[in-house]
């Protein structure tokens, strides 16, 4: 197989030579990537480019005629299933050379729309062309899907004339037939997919742009009105990721015994599913929980493009079966990894967990009735605990930030509407082992123990999450019933370590993390005091942290003093002033990645300010959106910053210095130095009357008990503050504040980063994308 045999041009017309490309009868999509070398794709593109543009268009002329003819011989199947491969293989070779990027939307001479031959006004780009042949090929009976002729007599279904929504591959959402499994369709079926993403994937060849409303036009057209496939295929990809259950028949070891052929095609469905919808939100009119488009009819004179049907039918997906196949399907599977069995790996772990937490952030993005459906029920849990697990498990992990800051993103979502803080209160009693430290309590326990182990023993790379991760906890602080001990502890530990003086001076935005703390104290006081002895207690026991932030010194001298601690301790936030218990059983310690482990860079995130909208509870429970407040001048006598305070935190941090300190200075510029008015300004704003109030009642009160009784008995006491109350002495309850996920084309940009990163890591046999010159993002290695 080689083009190089001729520098000069060859004939469109020469059919002897070009079919040699096709013609061989056992090739597989590895033998095409290891037959034709990158040097050589590269070696013709820039010495015979003539040859390269006929043999691609001579490739997608084979399919168009495969789909035109419905491929109904073994030996056309063969010719398409070679052609795609042969695409797959030389298409990224196009992308990376912008010089060739518009070739495929060149029209190709005598391909008319209308299919007369004289009529080139009307051709068709050969992109389109190839996209209509895959499209019409993944519904070709007897090829990709069942044929639904009675006998052999019968004659073969005109593949014009079907209609494909009666070919949806896999019953589920809007199809009720499941079709009779047959492992030749899924292996045709997972090669098309290939190629489409292949097609799909020139956007790893754009550098990461602020505007990310530039379309990618491989998936505008493939989505769009001209595909008369769109809604069975869209339908068809989310049933056949739905729909799957890797464990099988619960006869163990059976992914040893027999190849699951089901699998590559819905990782292959998965992969097609989130980048078709990777549309931004924000700056369209999106649709709104009715389906309707906010804005009148009026500013519709000029629609913008045609729009992507595939986030369309999404948005419009509202029957309530739907929405349960849909939310078992996805949590059968993010729950597979942390399936236990009795034996050692005789349960089949699925890989494509990230690609499905992109899913679900996308159905509760452009569904809201999706969203409302998974939080009416605690089915939510059933999402939140394999996100913990994810969490947990890799957050000492370098080449996992992109999982980590998904799993955070998909909880903040969900922390902004009332009924997940409620839905946490459920017992937590499924033990899946983590390495944390044992518990007895709720989800929201759980939700706590993992943060803070996040935050306290994850890496450097996550201080940017910090700012989301309490927020979360504030979000579901007010409808938090009952803390445990092991909670309650955590959360004061992390107050302690982030009030000490040099981590409060050290960066211009730390103290807001003492903020966020503190609000979440007040919220359990004031409205769930009752059932929260265990944090009263916490708070009572670790009462100094509270007198020493009330007393926070801000003149300069105290200020130096606070920061030269910091070059004494270096490990402020360590595990040794918190009691961590023993870890659950059979967990194992998250573990770093191995060294020289490949990963994709990602473009940083909005700061928490960018990335939500304060909201306000009313008494009835309903949220109102409040007014973002105007920005302050700096105070007097500090300039203004390198970083001001609603500076995004950056993923990557500007100046890696290799001497970094776990939580050090977001600004590293070494341009800020703190104040006395600077630390004045926010020290008098700091929320501390309700448990200033709270101290001075209960303290003498719980000492009292202490002499009398002679106690050092925690039970007792605990005892005391479960019957006591509060009533009337605390000052008025302030209103909840919820901060809420917002869509900002900040976030569009890191979800396309962060998809097509995984996408590019995850496709390593054949190894599709691997060596060219990729722009949307670096590979690194740990």
């Amino acid at each position: 197989l080689t083009m190089s045999v001729s520098p000069q041009p060859v004939e469109a017309t020469d059919d002897a030579f070009w079919d040699q490309f096709w013609a061989d009868t056992a090739t597989s999509v590895q033998d095409v990537f290891a037959l034709v070398p990158a040097a050589e794709i590269r070696a013709v593109r820039e010495e015979s480019p003539s040859n390269l543009a006929t043999l691609c268009y001579k490739a997608v002329e084979k399919l168009v005629q495969g789909a035109e003819s419905g491929c109904h011989t073994e030996k056309e199947r063969q010719i398409v299933l070679n052609c795609c491969r042969l695409l797959t293989r030389i298409l990224p070779y196009i992308f990376e050379d912008p010089d060739w990027r518009g070739f495929f939307w060149s029209t190709v001479p005598g391909a008319g729309r209308g299919g007369g031959d004289d009529d080139d006004e009307n051709a068709r780009p050969l992109a389109e062309s190839l996209l209509l042949a895959v499209a019409d090929l993944l519904f070709c009976p007897d090829f990709t899907v069942q044929s639904h002729r009675r006998s052999a007599v019968d004659t073969a279904e005109d593949i014009h004339s079907i209609d494909s929504c009666e070919y949806i591959w896999e019953a589920g959402v809007g199809f009720a037939h499941s079709p009779q499994p047959n492992y030749i369709h899924d292996l045709n079926r997972t090669e098309l997919l290939k190629l489409l993403l292949t097609c799909f994937s020139e956007a790893m060849y754009l550098p990461p742009s602020s505007d990310s409303s530039n379309t990618n036009p491989w998936v505008q057209f493939f989505c769009s009105t001209e595909n008369r496939h769109a809604l069975p295929l869209f339908t068809s990809l989310l049933n056949v990721v739905c729909a799957y259950d890797p464990v099988g028949y619960g006869i163990p070891y059976n992914h040893l015994l027999f190849s699951d052929y089901r699998e590559p095609l819905v990782e292959e469905a998965a992969q097609v599913l989130i980048v078709t919808l990777d549309y931004d939100s924000s700056t369209s009119s999106s649709p709104t929980v009715d389906g309707t488009t906010t804005g009148t009819a009026m500013d519709d004179v000029d629609p913008p493009g045609p729009d992507n049907l595939f986030v369309n039918y999404l948005s419009r997906i509202h029957r309530e079966e739907d929405f349960q196949f849909i939310l078992k399907g996805v949590a059968r599977l993010l729950s597979n990894p942390l399936v236990q069995t009795y034996l050692p790996n005789s349960a089949k772990k699925i890989q494509f967990h990230q690609e499905l937490l992109v899913l679900f952030w996308k159905l509760c993005d452009f569904n809201k009735k999706f969203l409302f459906f998974v939080l009416k029920s605690s089915d939510v849990l059933d999402i939140l605990v394999p996100i913990l697990y994810f969490l947990n498990d890799a957050r000492a992990d370098q080449s996992r930030v992109g999982l980590m800051h998904i799993g955070v993103f998909i909880l903040l979502l969900l922390s902004g509407e009332r009924n997940f803080g409620v839905r946490l209160n459920k017992p937590y009693s499924v033990r899946v082992p983590m390495d944390i430290p044992v518990f007895t309590g709720t989800h929201a326990d759980l939700l706590i123990v993992v943060f803070h182990k996040i935050i306290t023993s994850g890496h450097q790379r996550l201080q940017p999450l910090f700012d989301c991760l309490l927020t979360i906890i504030v979000n579901v602080s007010p409808y938090l019933k009952s803390l445990s001990m092991v909670a309650a502890n955590k959360l004061l530990h992390l107050l302690e370590a982030f009030s000490t003086t040099w981590f409060l001076f050290s960066a211009v935005q730390n103290h807001h993390l003492v903020f966020f703390l503190l609000e979440v104290f007040n919220n359990i006081i004031q409205y769930q005091f009752d059932g929260n002895s265990n944090l009263v207690y916490a708070v009572i026991r670790k009462r100094n942290v509270f007198h020493q932030l009330a007393n926070l010194p801000t003149d300069s001298q105290s200020i130096q003093k606070g920061l030269q601690r910091k070059k004494k301790s270096p490990e402020p936030i360590s595990r040794t002033n918190s009691q961590d218990g023993a870890s659950m059983e059979g967990s194992r310690p998250a573990a770093p990645a191995e060294p020289g482990t490949l990963k994709t860079s990602l473009v940083a995130t909005p700061g928490i300010d960018k990335l939500t909208e304060k909201s306000q509870v009313s008494e009835d429970g309903t949220m109102r959106s409040l007014e973002p407040e105007s920005s302050q001048p700096p105070p007097e006598g500090n300039p203004p910053s390198a970083v001001s305070d609603g500076e995004p935190w950056s993923g990557e941090v500007s100046h890696p210095r290799r001497d970094r300190r776990r939580l050090s200075s977001a600004s590293s510029t070494g341009q800020w130095t703190p104040t006395p008015d600077w630390v004045m300004s926010w020290k008098s704003k700091l929320p501390l009357q309700t448990i200033m109030r709270l101290l001075q009642v209960l303290v003498p009160q719980v000492e009292k008990i202490c002499i009398d009784k002679g106690l050092t008995d925690e039970s007792e006491i605990l005892k005391f503050l479960q019957h006591g109350t509060l009533v009337g002495l605390l000052p008025v309850p302030h209103p909840i504040l919820i901060r809420k996920y917002q869509a900002n084309s900040g976030t569009a940009m890191w979800f396309r980063t962060y998809m097509w990163g995984v996408i590019y890591l995850r496709n390593v046999d054949p190894p599709i994308w691997y060596d060219t010159d990729v722009k949307l993002f670096e590979i690194q290695r740990v």
